[in-house]
């Protein structure tokens, strides 16, 4: 696949619009209500090498895109960028540790967790496709950092997150 040709890499790389006419930055901007309510917009902000089966328009990640975005610094900050406004969305932070990074709960994790942090939520599926699309695209460290918080998260409350979801979350892993 020609990176000129995709659509994927314009919306990515060079701020074009997704196939609902939203820029990246756009997405990137709404505020935390429109995030929960639009639901197409993620398969764009977190790609996957297979088709949606919740948005059949949204790009699939070719092995072309996914070498393009490894190697193009700017396209890893801006993957950067859509991973702190998804945290920040869940109530979480991406910080640095002296041990590495760590995702850590946010001073407002109570209220957001209002959102997400219960049985059969959407937001379930949202981090696993989030997990798999940061580790594919080359952002290992901040996808493990992730699922370690998200293991915790399932640990103190596991009448709150499936056990399915967690298995999901642990293969997104290993992708």
């Amino acid at each position: 696949m020609d990176d000129k040709l995709s659509p994927l890499i314009a919306f990515y790389r060079d701020g074009a619009p997704d196939d609902e006419g939203r820029t990246l930055a756009e997405i990137l901007s709404w505020d935390d209500d429109r995030l929960e309510a639009i639901h197409n917009f993620i398969q764009w902000v977190f790609p996957l090498p297979e088709p949606s089966g919740a948005n059949p328009s949204a790009p699939i990640l070719y092995p072309t895109e996914t070498r393009i975005f490894r190697s193009s610094l700017a396209m890893q900050q801006r993957l950067r960028q859509s991973l702190h406004r998804m945290l920040c969305f869940y109530g979480l932070a991406l910080l640095s540790t002296p041990n590495g990074l760590a995702v850590e709960r946010a001073p407002n994790f109570d209220a957001r967790a209002q959102n997400w942090l219960w049985p059969m939520n959407h937001n379930h599926l949202r981090l696993t496709r989030i997990l798999r699309s940061t580790l594919i695209l080359g952002l290992e460290a901040e996808s493990k950092a992730l699922f370690h918080a998200l293991n915790a998260l399932y640990r103190e409350f596991p009448d709150r997150i499936p056990a399915r979801t967690h298995a999901f979350w642990a293969n997104a892993q290993s992708s």
